[in-house]
């Protein structure tokens, strides 16, 4: 069903690719001749529209009662691209430490196909309180190194931490059988 959350979830699968394009290839041809600073602006610009949307989908399919199983597929996916995106763009520019990005990206695609898991069990795979605030982290991480301003790197390896340990959480919980 194609409600205005599922529009806001398609609009950040759209986005990622953009973000990526931005940050990755700018020797294309079209992005030639723009100082990085622009390039960098319209990054963040795209990375803050994009996790605008992760908000305002939620909140609207929450408060709207307008939860799809549609939603509960690709809201999930296009966050993942949207963070993948970002991560890859970064460590293409040489602003995020791969080991780190590879810490991020493996916890979540351990942590995905755990969720299929319980999903499949028929129990609840809402997200945590720690996986807000590890969403949150990633995503002021993401914006401190795509500007490329002082303190990018602190917060990536925070966000890393943060991230590994919203992992276990969900370890944990799931062998408790909660």
């Amino acid at each position: 069903m194609m409600n205005l959350p599922n529009l806001l979830a398609f609009s950040r699968l759209l986005m990622a690719p953009l973000l990526l394009w931005l940050l990755a290839y700018r020797d294309t041809a079209p992005l030639q001749g723009i100082h990085t600073s622009w390039l960098d602006y319209f990054a963040a610009l795209v990375f803050v529209l994009a996790s605008v949307t992760d908000f305002f989908d939620g909140y609207i399919a929450r408060t709207c009662h307008q939860i799809t199983a549609l939603g509960k597929v690709i809201d999930p996916l296009a966050d993942k691209m949207l963070t993948l995106a970002a991560f890859l763009g970064l460590v293409v520019l040489g602003r995020a430490d791969v080991f780190a990005i590879f810490l991020i990206l493996s916890r979540e695609f351990f942590i995905t196909g755990l969720r299929v898991m319980i999903v499949s069990e028929g129990r609840d795979v809402s997200a945590s309180w720690m996986g807000k605030v590890k969403t949150v982290s990633q995503m002021f991480a993401i914006g401190f190194l795509t500007m490329d301003w002082p303190g990018g790197t602190l917060l990536l390896w925070i966000a890393v931490a943060i991230t590994l340990y919203s992992g276990y959480e969900y370890v944990r919980d799931y062998m408790r059988g909660k």
